[in-house]
């Protein structure tokens, strides 16, 4: 069983930052990609950061100069620094990870249960 368990969300006021957190546990081999997805209400789930095994990252245009992804992979965790905020922002945010998983070596496409951020105006 492999499971991810994110924290930091809330709410914050527009110019305001805050910083996410998703820490893996479980059986892992390893953990390839990680990434943060948002999905607001009435919208699909999008992509917002995603860094590699070797810290390679990516970035939505809407984010970009003002969200920072990095990982601790000694600690299987991925975090997400939110600066800049507006009420755009306003979403519920998912940490996504593709583990290889003890003992079988499977690949799995795993997501956290979400944090609300909320950015008022």
């Amino acid at each position: 069983q492999v499971q991810l368990v994110e924290s930091g969300g809330g709410l914050v006021q527009a110019g305001g930052s805050l910083r996410l957190s998703c820490a893996a546990s479980g059986s892992i081999f390893s953990i390839n990609n990680m990434a943060w997805y948002r999905q607001a209400p009435g919208k699909q789930r999008e992509l917002v950061a995603r860094i590699s095994s070797f810290g390679r990252t990516d970035y939505a245009d809407s984010v970009k100069g003002r969200f920072t992804i990095s990982r601790d992979n000694a600690k299987n965790t991925v975090y997400l620094r939110m600066n800049s905020l507006n009420p755009e922002d306003t979403a519920v945010y998912y940490c996504n990870a593709e583990v290889v998983s003890r003992p079988t070596m499977a690949l799995l496409i795993k997501w956290g249960q979400g944090t609300q951020v909320t950015v008022s105006s």
